[in-house]
């Protein structure tokens, strides 16, 4: 089966989204960029990111950036983590 292709602007993504593109590139994205044109025909810039089933264009403002850069990967996990075990607790209490 073939990957869905998705452009998403920084507005649309969500933490988990975030959270791989992080892991995806460690060290920014600036050289890892690509450029598409639009259906407007405006020139964009892009990070590429896939995922199992998606292939995702991300597109690249000074928001993504910096929000890019103060993203903490340990405390999205971490975060996560404990969700995951509140809901195990809260499964136990049935």
């Amino acid at each position: 089966m073939a990957k869905k292709n998705v452009i998403k602007d920084y507005k649309s993504m969500t933490p988990d989204l975030m959270a791989l593109l992080v892991e995806a590139y460690p060290d920014g994205f600036e050289y890892d960029t690509i450029y598409f044109t639009n259906a407007k025909g405006e020139k964009v810039e892009a990070v590429p990111l896939e995922t199992e089933d998606t292939k995702y264009l991300i597109k690249v403002s000074s928001t993504l950036t910096k929000n890019f850069e103060a993203f903490d990967l340990e405390e999205f996990e971490e975060s996560v983590s404990s969700e995951d075990e509140d809901f195990e607790s809260d499964d136990l209490d049935d």
